[in-house]
């Protein structure tokens, strides 16, 4: 399903505080790529991370958009990344797919049936003018 109505207004009031996130997050990750890793790098793709998470979040509740898969692979990621921090790298990969994958798959459902409310609630009472 694509946009309906208009996009959420932010929390923000009129202060781009997401689009300034994301563009400093990517400057950011690109002195840290240039660098070659270290602090800029990953304080870049934690900070970008946030602004499109704020966003996508605020889309996706409120029923304009679905963002039902990003919001879903993160914490999937994360569960991923944690596996491996706690377990230590696994001998086949295939063994942090067994916490990825259903973690993804309840969120994703989970996600994607709280979209579908929202969705209708926008489409049945369409916000006023």
């Amino acid at each position: 399903m694509g946009a309906y109505g208009e996009r959420p207004p932010s929390p923000f009031g009129g202060l781009p505080v997401s689009e300034i996130a994301i563009f400093a997050g990517a400057v950011g990750l690109i002195i840290g790529l240039i660098e070659g890793g270290g602090p800029a790098l990953i304080v870049g793709v934690v900070v970008c991370t946030l602004g499109v998470v704020e966003v996508t979040a605020r889309e996706h509740f409120s029923g304009y958009r679905s963002h039902a898969t990003l919001l879903a692979a993160l914490p999937a990621v994360g569960a991923g990344v944690a596996f491996v921090a706690v377990m230590g790298t696994p001998r086949s990969r295939a063994l942090v797919l067994l916490v990825v994958v259903p973690v993804y798959a309840i969120l994703f459902w989970f996600l994607r049936s709280r979209f579908q409310a929202a969705r209708q609630a926008r489409v049945a009472r369409p916000p006023a003018p």
